[in-house]
């Protein structure tokens, strides 16, 4: 995997700009691992809620952004299998975005052309948020244009092990032996075994590791991190991103 770092930007950023519904990047699914919230209402000396909520103004223009600079799939990290740690106060406060977000956003989604999917032990959140993303799932289901993947009560782990425990029980159950086991079984396996293949991983905020997000499917994807924080990553820092993408040479192993 290649690694490119941007302050205020993709250091190999070029004057040319991806453009929609012919996009010169190359990119067909992007993930963002979305990074800096609480350090934003820190830094501007606000409580830790707002900058969550203007992540959450953030997430609603990148996605708007996305489709218009001709992304099929953009999978989001919205909530982690690890982020029930946080004190409580802070992960009713998300969920509550969460909740709004849903409401505000599902009649745009469906004018546009964006499917909602998710991925992740999404069932395991409150009963009412489980129904308002089924029911925004189902209105968007033939939506074509892009697919907003979101990634909610999500670790890279415990998706990789409920794949796992699938193959086992069909070679428990008879219908295959371990030694046909294939790699293509197992990604069918995985919550994203109907998307694309990510091309692109960014992370925002400055941090350089992965967090359990997507560790499979970036085997070989490009990374790219920036130092902005999420609330300030806007159309232009995503087309820096897509620029940087499209200047790199893919070898998936070979030469």
């Amino acid at each position: 995997m290649k690694l490119a770092r941007s302050k205020n930007g993709s250091a190999d950023s070029v004057q040319d700009t991806a453009g929609p519904s012919d996009p010169m990047h190359g990119a067909r699914h992007v993930a963002i691992i979305m990074d800096g919230n609480g350090r934003w209402a820190k830094r501007k000396h606000l409580p830790r809620a707002l900058g969550h909520k203007k992540g959450v103004e953030a997430v609603r223009n990148i996605v708007r952004a996305g489709g218009e600079l001709g992304l099929e799939v953009m999978t989001l990290y919205a909530f982690s299998s690890e982020n029930w740690n946080r004190p409580e106060e802070e992960v009713s406060d998300l969920m509550g975005l969460l909740r709004q977000y849903i409401q505000s956003d599902i009649e745009e989604f469906v004018e546009n052309g964006v499917r909602l999917k998710v991925i992740g032990n999404y069932r395991a959140l409150a009963s009412d948020i489980v129904a308002m993303i089924d029911n925004a799932i189902e209105r968007t289901a033939g939506n074509r244009k892009m697919t907003l993947a979101v990634a909610l009560n999500y670790g890279a782990q415990d998706e990789m092990l409920r794949a796992v425990r699938n193959i086992a029980s069909r070679v428990k159950a008879g219908e295959m032996e371990p030694e046909a086991i294939a790699l293509d079984d197992i990604a069918a396996a995985l919550d994203t075994a109907d998307l694309p293949p990510l091309d692109l991983l960014i992370r925002t905020s400055g941090e350089l590791r992965l967090s359990n997000f997507l560790l499979w499917q970036a085997a070989y994807a490009e990374l790219y991190f920036t130092e902005a924080l999420w609330p300030d990553f806007d159309r232009i820092e995503l087309e820096k991103a897509l620029q940087s993408f499209g200047h790199r040479e893919r070898r998936f192993g070979g030469r």
